[in-house]
């Protein structure tokens, strides 16, 4: 097409001059149905190029919201009835929709391959409410702390019945003296132990004032994971897939001792597997390049965080925690916050209530640790409410073992 011919009815268009296409014809000496045709043809063009403004979405406001419901692991209906009494008009279809395509933008993420240094971090999550049964159909309901090294992969667990502060601050003492020291900074999950989410935002966690000075006084930085990417933490993400090894033991004879023991056993077999990412044993990688590098542990400023003068609340069902196992107290204390002492022999747990001792109790490895006297006060407030003294004794005689599963 010429150009003088386009060029010239462009100008006119743009002039808002009506094309005459006869008079165009004898001015560009052409075909009045070529002018027709490249007037046609621009007017085409201007509707292609022509800018449409898109309408913002009803959603649009509220993205930030659901950000933050979605670290909290909200399902998407939770998060749909929230934001509608915050004034959101649009449909849930299109709440669902987002948080689907949020969520898998955010995992699928390209993650760019770390290489790790020596000393540098360790990584720490649970392995939340495993349960196992053994050959007499008793169930245990468990968790396993796991800690990890990435740089030799040198890897720490014990088994747990809790997840409390206190358990995690004693658990990560015992990982410190295991693994040969402290790394410069450790990284965590977004647990509630560790992260005050009445605080937090999406991508931005604060840590809880307990959990900070616990950081300080061990002296590593911690740092949260980033929420909807595990590859943050792959090391330990992987540790807590192995850990599944243990699902042969199901049904198989085992007391709260031997789990114990179980778990014991397959850290120490996990440190002497060859690693598949570094292709060696991760005990002598740790021992060769990496122990060298941890700080120590300053067992003094650590001790009270989970030894001496532990706080702890009755439980519902009259019982309190200690070093993994339970121990009983009259079920009048429930939700009352008691003390625990080691006794001086080191055999002993003390519970004191206003510091006056209330139940002293053997240290043991069984996970449930009665008082007879507690026993009959607990079946009397709750399971045999009415009963005669008889009655709950024989009770006593013939189902404890079954009451310990209740």
């Amino acid at each position: 097409m010429r150009n003088d011919l386009r060029q010239g009815v462009l100008k006119d268009m743009k002039e808002n001059i009506k094309p005459n296409y006869a008079a165009l014809g004898r001015q560009y000496n052409a075909d009045y149905r070529t002018i027709k045709k490249v007037v046609e043809e621009i007017a085409t063009d201007q509707v292609k190029t022509r800018k449409v403004v898109k309408k913002p979405s009803l959603l649009e406001p509220f993205k930030a919201i659901i950000h933050d419901k979605l670290a909290l692991n909200c399902s998407a209906m939770a998060i749909f009835k929230f934001i509608q009494k915050k004034g959101y008009l649009g449909s849930y279809s299109t709440v669902k929709t987002y948080c689907r395509k949020f969520k898998n933008h955010e995992v699928k993420k390209a993650t760019i391959r770390v290489t790790h240094t020596p000393g540098l971090s360790a990584q720490v999550d649970w392995k939340e409410e495993m349960k196992l049964r053994n050959s007499e159909g008793i169930l245990y309901k468990f968790n396993i702390f796991l800690y990890v090294l990435p740089y030799s992969k040198y890897k720490y667990l014990t088994l747990t019945f809790d997840r409390s502060q206190d358990t995690l601050f004693s658990c990560l003492a015992q990982a410190f003296e295991a693994t040969g020291g402290i790394p410069h900074e450790i990284w965590f999950d977004n647990m509630k132990t560790v992260i005050d989410h009445s605080k937090s935002s999406f991508g931005h966690a604060i840590f809880n004032q307990r959990f900070y000075q616990f950081s300080k006084d061990a002296a590593f930085k911690p740092i949260a994971c980033r929420v909807f990417r595990p590859q943050t933490k792959g090391a330990v993400e992987a540790l807590a897939r192995t850990v599944e090894r243990l699902r042969p033991y199901n049904y198989e004879p085992f007391d709260g001792t031997d789990l114990i023991e179980l778990v014991d056993n397959l850290s120490d077999e996990l440190n002497q597997e060859i690693s598949q990412a570094t292709h060696l044993q991760p005990t002598l990688l740790w021992e060769d390049k990496e122990k060298e590098q941890l700080h120590s542990t300053p067992v003094d400023l650590l001790k009270p965080y989970f030894e001496e003068d532990i706080s702890r609340i009755v439980s519902k069902e009259a019982m309190v925690n200690f070093r993994k196992c339970k121990y009983s107290v009259d079920p009048k204390y429930i939700g009352e916050q008691v003390t625990l002492e080691v006794s001086d022999d080191e055999k002993h747990v003390q519970i004191y209530y206003n510091r006056k001792l209330i139940r002293s109790h053997e240290i043991t490895t069984q996970q449930y640790n009665y008082n007879y006297e507690d026993t009959k006060a607990i079946l009397r407030s709750d399971l045999m409410n009415g009963r005669n003294e008889d009655d709950i004794e024989q009770f006593i005689s013939k189902n404890l073992s079954a009451y310990d599963q209740v």
